[in-house]
């Protein structure tokens, strides 16, 4: 047999209530925590250090418990928090219809496009330094992980972050070539 618990009701069993927040609002406070980094564990401390150190077993005594050893830690966060939400209040005031046409035109055209050629410039570059003839994949190719050929190798090219994700979403058993985005340009990294 196969059960889903799903996090409401975990969160009712547990905890005994549920906090219902209105549409998109936990969104928006997730963006501003994200940029004003309000739950880092300096300001909140280290929740899976503390929730190991907690010696009772109800919320209520956690609730306690943890206001005990962080006193300022909510209020820190929610300061930090809420005066980033008012900074993103201040923003979207700001965006009318113009600017979210340039934003998609940027996101979907010049992002598109230099994404591409920055890729082929990569290819081309180490192309150059191996002396050998490069091009890019066809989207057959691609679909397969597959972003260009180095000679008769093929390569695939992703940023450095995705040496040290956890999880990845596919699995690529070709060259692979790393790249870093500078202000000034692109770090490559490759070892063949």
């Amino acid at each position: 047999m196969k059960i889903m618990l799903k996090n409401n009701k975990i969160t009712q069993d547990i905890v005994g209530k549920i906090v219902e927040f209105p549409k998109y609002t936990t969104q928006i406070m997730n963006l501003a925590n994200q940029n004003a980094q309000g739950t880092r564990p300096k300001v909140v401390g280290q929740m899976s250090e503390l929730i190991t150190q907690f010696p009772n077993k109800t919320y209520d005594e956690w609730v306690k418990w943890y206001n005990e050893r962080m006193p300022n830690a909510i209020d820190d966060a929610t300061e930090k928090v809420h005066s980033m939400i008012k900074n993103i209040a201040n923003a979207a005031s700001k965006i009318d219809k113009g600017m979210v046409r340039k934003w998609i035109e940027d996101l979907v055209l010049t992002k598109t496009f230099t994404g591409f050629r920055f890729q082929e410039s990569i290819l081309k570059e180490i192309s150059r330094i191996k002396g050998v003839q490069y091009r890019v994949a066809t989207p057959a190719e691609e679909s397969k992980g597959i972003d260009g050929f180095i000679g008769e190798e093929p390569v695939s090219i992703k940023p450095i972050t995705y040496k040290t994700m956890n999880r990845l979403p596919e699995s690529i058993n070709i060259k692979m070539i790393y790249y870093e985005k500078l202000k000034d340009g692109i770090k490559v990294e490759f070892d063949f």
